[in-house]
């Protein structure tokens, strides 16, 4: 397990290799298009940029895209391919990604980078890259380092997307396991779910722990004003257009109070819960309540999952994508 002392990590950020091959042996770099597409950069920031300050919930909504990419399937923007009518539901229409936004960004950014560098850039990238450039516009600079150099892939299947994807339900040893199938450790565990300290969460997900027994009992593990909160929030049945900050009073600013708030009893989701019902998860979230430590690992663990199934380019693998809602057609 990575140890989350701070001066570690500091030290591991200063010692990064500057590649990394995944488990299909594939090699990612920060430097994959410095020869083919050196501007990548440049427009991804400015467009993500642009549209985080015009809308800052996108930030969240960019971050969850690349999550929910990579738990599928690994990183290869399979979360991005359309339905086909009376043929294929993709991972996008499955119930857990229904409320999954900023794929308008994704195609602003890809048509851009098509007229600069035609079929050089992968859509799979063009998320990675958002998604750091999302978080990164409130503090001004790159928050972590994306590496680069993945394909897209070829299939998109919704039960995919509704078996492997975490559920907001879920227990310690579901999370656990389902994070260890994808190589991702305790720390990585606790440092992703950090991603909640932005972004909202609707009714329906958490709306059992209001009503933990069926009697009006709240769930146990929950700070009895903040369900009462809660309460007035949601209606029952739960209005599907209500949502609550998953961290109160800062849905919108990247900070590490979801893990002060976690520490109080007010994690919004059983998942976020459950990660006091183990010791050693329970520290490390005592650990990130410090922003910096906090923030240090994130970053590594955003690089771990970015590596996550990243395809290795064969025609049957992977390719990269003209427009990111569709696949390619056969040669």
């Amino acid at each position: 397990m990575r140890l989350v002392n701070l001066n570690f990590v500091f030290v591991s950020l200063l010692v990064l290799i500057e590649v990394v091959s995944v488990c299909n042996g594939r090699v990612l770099s920060p430097a994959f298009y410095r020869r083919s597409c050196p501007q990548i950069g440049r427009i991804v920031r400015s467009i993500t940029w642009s549209k985080v300050a015009a809308n800052p919930t996108l930030a969240a909504k960019l971050l969850r895209l690349h999550y929910h990419d990579c738990f599928v399937r690994g990183c290869d923007a399979s979360i991005l391919i359309d339905s086909t009518s009376g043929n294929n539901t993709a991972e996008k229409d499955a119930i857990p990604n229904r409320s999954i936004g900023g794929y308008d960004v994704i195609d602003e950014i890809k048509t851009k980078l098509e007229e600069e560098c035609p079929d050089i850039v992968s859509c799979a990238d063009i998320v990675a890259l958002a998604a750091r450039d999302a978080i990164s516009y409130q503090f001004g600079r790159p928050m972590w380092q994306v590496l680069t150099g993945r394909k897209d892939g070829r299939v998109s299947l919704a039960t995919e997307a509704s078996r492997d994807l975490p559920s907001g339900n879920a227990n310690f040893t579901t999370l656990q396991q389902q994070f260890a199938g994808l190589g991702l450790n305790i720390i990585d565990l606790v440092a992703l779910s950090g991603a909640h300290t932005i972004g909202v969460a609707h009714c329906a997900v958490f709306q059992r722990r209001l009503n933990a027994t069926g009697k009006g009992d709240a769930d146990p593990s929950l700070d009895p004003e903040y369900a009462q909160f809660l309460r007035t929030q949601c209606t029952t049945p739960p209005n599907p257009a209500v949502a609550v900050a998953l961290d109160a009073n800062s849905s919108v600013a990247f900070d590490s109070h979801y893990f002060v708030g976690l520490s109080h009893n007010k994690g919004l989701l059983r998942s976020d819960a459950a990660l006091l019902t183990d010791p050693r998860s329970a520290r490390v979230v005592k650990s990130f309540q410090g922003f910096h430590d906090f923030m240090a690992n994130f970053g590594l663990s955003m690089k771990k999952m970015g590596a996550i199934g990243v395809k290795k380019g064969a025609r049957d693998d992977g390719e990269i994508r003209k427009n990111c809602r569709v696949v390619n057609a056969a040669n």
